[in-house]
């Protein structure tokens, strides 16, 4: 397993390494041990699975603390966009985004750690999408950013006629009006 730092500090991109022949392939899609040979120590203790459909966007959501949730998030079919936004205030990238593609393909995983609200489009006709937390979700605490919030001026890499959101979704605040509790 390789692990590799992204330009937002403690958000991190996984690669597996795959064994691959005429049968097909086969990878750990998850090791604590290698996981805390370099350099990260979570204890998951929840799995969530969806099934969505091309433009479906799921986010932004976040827990607050003390309920902020690790999340190790990956692509089991299809392809999405997965986007995590720093909520750390003090933090060098407060108010950064970062998207990256991540596929059933390329295998990729995002470590996504709490102060992060976390969002994905559907790239593929559908997708399934995977994602471990490290706190169990508790929907108290739970909060959400409009993801057409334009100061974050994120790029969903699809037209935004294609966007499906929900209900929950579509009444989120601005970045600026979130209720956030990290701090670095």
């Amino acid at each position: 397993m390789k692990v590799f730092e992204t330009a937002i500090a403690g958000l991190m991109i996984i690669e597996p390494k795959v064994f691959e022949d005429q049968r097909g392939y086969f990878f750990e899609s998850y090791s604590k041990k290698e996981l805390f040979e370099s350099g990260i120590d979570v204890e998951f203790v929840q799995d969530n699975q969806s099934l969505s459909s091309y433009g479906v966007i799921r986010g932004l959501h976040y827990q607050l603390a003390p309920y902020a949730q690790t999340k190790l998030v990956r692509v089991i079919y299809g392809k999405v966009l997965d986007v995590a936004v720093d909520l750390r205030q003090g933090s060098l990238t407060f108010g950064h985004s970062m998207g990256i593609e991540i596929s059933a393909e390329n295998k990729k995983q995002i470590l996504i750690p709490p102060g992060f609200a976390h969002g994905f489009v559907v790239l593929s006709e559908k997708a399934i999408f995977s994602y471990k937390c490290d706190r169990y979700y508790n929907p108290e605490y739970e909060r959400g950013i409009s993801l057409r919030d334009p100061g974050l001026n994120i790029d969903w890499h699809i037209p935004s006629k294609n966007f499906i959101i929900s209900e929950k979704d579509k009444i989120l605040p601005a970045f600026s009006d979130a209720e956030m509790n990290y701090y670095i």
